[in-house]
């Protein structure tokens, strides 16, 4: 019997204003429009991406929900310093040799989705 090939996963983050958050995604992780409408954008950059879905923030349709995504890089410096020269992260932010192994630094969408660039160390 054949074995399903796992080949990726791709977060969907909630959005309020789609038009804002593709916006606001182009300029500080450097992810750009693949596609999208005033409902859902797919967001990409390299071999990445990342999905919004608009939310009508309601008790039937909640905005927030502590969305985490990790994003795994191999080299995390020349990144970091590219975020911190798009105004995404403060030049203290980059965590290194963290007792679970890894360097990272993490920020905060406009929605309050939090994201991690991990490098294992």
């Amino acid at each position: 019997m054949d074995k399903t090939a796992l080949l990726g996963i791709t977060p969907v983050l909630p959005s309020q204003d789609i038009d804002r958050d593709v916006d606001w995604h182009s300029k500080y992780t450097g992810f750009e429009v693949y596609s999208n409408d005033k409902m859902y954008a797919c967001l990409k950059r390299d071999n990445l991406f990342i999905h919004l879905q608009w939310h009508a923030d309601t008790k039937d349709d909640p905005l927030l929900g502590g969305s985490v995504i990790k994003i795994f890089v191999k080299n995390i410096e020349p990144i970091f310093n590219e975020f911190v020269q798009r105004g995404t992260v403060a030049k203290d932010k980059l965590r290194l040799n963290t007792p679970w192994r890894t360097h990272e630094f993490g920020f905060y969408d406009l929605n309050n989705n939090a994201i991690f660039i991990v490098e294992d160390a």
